[in-house]
C-alpha cells in the first residue's frame, strides 16, 4: 500500500491507504464485489470501488461507483473519485 500511496503522491496528505488482504473490512461494510462477471475474471473476495470519507473514527459518508449494468463501475467511477467523496463533505 505504501508503493501505491507513493506513486500517487498522497503523502503529507489527509489520503490513507489501507489493504484488507482477507477482505475483513470489505465484508463488514458489505462491499464485497459479488457479480459473477467481475468475480469470474477477478476471483472472489474483490472488493467493490469506494471511497469513504472517516472522521476521528466515525464514518462520514460512503461513495460506491457501482451500477445496475456496470458492477465494478469502470463506466462511471465518479462516485469514488476525489470530486465524488469531496462533494460529501460541504
Amino acid at each position: 500500500m505504501m508503493n501505491w500511496a507513493k506513486s500517487q503522491r498522497t503523502a503529507l496528505t489527509m489520503l490513507t491507504f489501507l489493504g484488507d488482504p482477507n477482505s475483513e473490512l470489505t465484508k463488514a461494510l458489505d462491499l464485497e464485489l459479488t457479480d459473477p462477471g467481475p468475480v469470474g475474471v477477478l476471483g472472489p473476495g474483490r472488493c467493490k470501488r469506494f471511497a469513504m470519507h472517516v472522521v476521528n473514527g466515525e464514518i462520514k459518508a460512503v461513495n460506491v461507483s457501482e451500477g445496475p449494468d456496470d458492477p465494478t463501475g469502470d463506466n462511471d467511477p465518479s462516485a469514488s473519485l476525489a470530486d465524488g467523496i469531496m462533494a460529501t463533505m460541504k
